[in-house]
């Protein structure tokens, strides 16, 4: 059915997001063809062969993602590389186009992605402030006093049906904390959330560096829960799908990525199940 070309999807988005420069946002059509038309589409959290073949198998033409197909922040594709070459054949093979909204989702109002992951780490409610650091990426919620310990439990908790039912955590196990940081992927910056005034940040693998933040915030008494990056994002993904199912009126099926680790015991059991 026709309801919506991908260009004008597009620019929907990049049209409501001041904070981003049309000339050099990665927000754009990746592979295919921005004239195609759409009545349906796939979402999901980064476009990894199996989620573009899923996509595929669903019948859907459009996959929106927020994270790069070809494993660099700006999606440019080394002519001889055989690996971006492979992967492009593949997508066009499958006859499918790919939308990345990054920039755009990652700083939207209630519903983008640091809104989406502290809302499901249930850090709004209880009467709680929420503070916006100036660049839009970092949240401090203000939650009734509770242990590091008990809050870890808490995410831990809320990222199980991702696939993560296990946190990393530095930190006194039983410190207070009630003034919690929450942010995007990369932008989890351990700095930022002390300028906001928190006593603990929640971080994520590839936006944290243990030696060059972590082991600051443990010398100086500022607890820190560390995910992974695909965790803290999928609540994002959930949201976005139903942005474009209701405002744009395109029926979004979510596809889960969540946890991209598997958990491994010493026993060689799986800790935690992939979504």
């Amino acid at each position: 059915g026709s309801v919506m070309l991908v260009k004008d999807m597009l620019q929907h988005f990049l049209s409501r997001s001041a904070w981003v420069d049309p000339a050099s946002t990665v927000d754009q059509i990746i592979v295919g063809d921005g004239e195609l038309d759409v009545d349906r589409c796939a979402v999901c959290w980064i476009p990894s062969s199996a989620n573009i073949r899923r996509a595929a198998e669903m019948g859907v033409k459009l996959l929106v993602t927020h994270e790069p197909t070809f494993w660099n922040h700006c999606d440019d594709r080394p002519r001889d590389e055989a690996s971006c070459q492979n992967k492009l054949a593949m997508i066009n093979d499958l006859g499918m186009t790919i939308l990345r909204n990054h920039d755009c989702w990652d700083r939207w109002p209630d519903v983008g992605i640091p809104w989406a992951w502290a809302k499901h780490l249930g850090l709004f409610g209880d009467g709680s402030g929420v503070t916006v650091s100036e660049d839009r990426y970092l949240l401090r919620c203000d939650i009734p006093p509770v242990t590091l310990g008990q809050l870890a439990a808490r995410v831990a908790k809320a990222c199980e049906p991702f696939g993560e039912g296990i946190v990393q955590v530095t930190g006194d196990l039983d410190m207070p904390v009630s003034k919690i940081g929450a942010g995007t992927g990369c932008g989890c910056d351990l700095t930022g959330y002390e300028t906001l005034g928190c006593d603990c940040g929640i971080v994520c693998d590839d936006g944290s560096c243990y030696w060059a933040g972590i082991q600051r915030g443990e010398d100086v008494g500022f607890g820190v829960i560390r995910v992974n990056h695909g965790t803290s994002e999928e609540a994002g993904m959930i949201t976005l799908a139903d942005y474009i199912t209701r405002e744009l009126g395109v029926a979004a099926t979510y596809l889960p990525t969540g946890c991209v680790f598997q958990l491994v015991d010493a026993t060689g059991d799986l800790c935690g199940s992939r979504p």
